[in-house]
């Protein structure tokens, strides 16, 4: 996967070196003093100190001048005085930034660096530019109203509460890691078709063998599956979001390993997808206080799982282990995510039957 925590072939170099060094250098491998080298030139003698010093730039004349007398390409001197002037122009913006250094309190920065989200720079101002760049905003300010205004809208339960930084950034990884996976346009049908294919994938125990399937599948229809880890403050399952109007996001944060938990939140975000409109977010935590929305994504997710026609048997169903693994069998699914399904409806203990899950390990 490509990160996009940085520009491709960066060069952030720790000192800045005016290219009057490298006419210097030469000066000396030649034994010239700046008057020969003046003349040689066609400048003032101090025009040629103010080159040296860095307090004249190298313009495209003064370019090709400089490749006839030192054989360095015109291409080599323009490039070598863009890069000073970059330098020179980002220690001064790195300079500003330090005074934005308080928001980096604000993110879940630990988490972000360990995740290699965003890379670590000891210098407040230049990890405040890297924290910008991970979010694709120009300020703190733009920040803001893109992202932490919209998140802090997500209200969590009295049991949750959550970090509207936290959220953002976990979310804006998803986006991050979406815009590298290429997926067909979106096609409700085919998406819709295809959650009995996945459905069959939640008896496969192994999360490297159904995770790929899973996003394979998805991605054919438009759907973007992402897994990532969330941060402290982000008490989240499960999140989505549409991209474009052709692509999707569907994010599960590992939260839980448990079968039951995994594949109920991605049912229940899938019917956000299929169920609600393109121009809504949703971010969803256990105990996010309830709404319409989320009822009847509840109730897709319930009964993409363990269909309706099957309610009436799971009502009377014993309680014992040989009886929910033979109604699973009968049902096509993982018995842990009948175990799941009876738990919370109150049928079975919390604490009962709980080896029948399956728990997940991803690296």
């Amino acid at each position: 996967m490509t990160s996009l925590s940085a520009p491709v072939n960066e060069f952030r170099p720790e000192w800045l070196s005016a290219p009057g060094e490298t006419i210097s250098d030469f000066l000396a491998e030649q034994g010239w003093n700046q008057s020969a080298f003046a003349e040689r030139m066609g400048y003032t003698e101090k025009h040629v100190s103010l080159l040296i010093n860095g307090k004249a730039p190298i313009t495209e004349e003064t370019a090709f001048k400089l490749e006839r007398v030192t054989g360095m390409t015109a291409g080599f001197w323009l490039s070598r005085e863009a890069q000073y002037r970059e330098a020179l122009a980002r220690s001064h913006e790195e300079r500003v930034l330090e005074g934005e250094a308080s928001w980096l309190k604000d993110l879940p920065l630990r988490h972000m660096i360990d995740c290699h989200w965003v890379r670590h720079y000891p210098d407040a101002g230049a990890q405040v530019s890297e924290c910008l760049r991970f979010f694709g905003v120009a300020s703190t300010k733009a920040w803001r109203a893109s992202y932490q205004e919209p998140m802090a809208a997500f209200r969590a339960s009295k049991r949750f509460t959550m970090d509207p930084s936290a959220a953002a950034a976990w979310l804006r990884q998803g986006e991050r890691t979406a815009s590298t996976v290429d997926a067909a346009p979106f096609d409700r049908a085919a998406f819709k078709a295809s959650l009995v294919a996945i459905r069959a994938l939640a008896k496969e125990a192994n999360p490297e063998v159904f995770v790929p399937k899973l996003q394979d599948i998805c991605a054919a229809t438009g759907v973007v599956v992402v897994f990532e880890r969330a941060p402290k403050g982000c008490p989240v399952s499960g999140a989505t979001k549409w991209l474009t109007p052709t692509k999707a996001l569907l994010m599960l944060s590992l939260r839980h390993k448990s079968n039951d938990h995994l594949w109920f939140s991605f049912f229940h975000e899938a019917g956000h997808l299929l169920l609600h409109g393109k121009r809504m977010m949703f971010i969803d935590t256990d105990g996010k206080l309830s709404d319409e929305h989320e009822e009847e994504a509840n109730q897709f997710a319930r009964d993409a799982l363990i269909p309706p026609s099957f309610n009436e048997t799971l009502a009377k169903l014993a309680t014992d282990e040989a009886s929910i693994r033979r109604f699973a069998d009968q049902v096509g699914i993982a018995p842990g995510i009948v175990v799941g399904r009876m738990q919370k409806e109150g049928v079975l203990p919390w604490n009962k039957l709980n080896d029948l899950k399956v728990r997940y390990t991803f690296d």
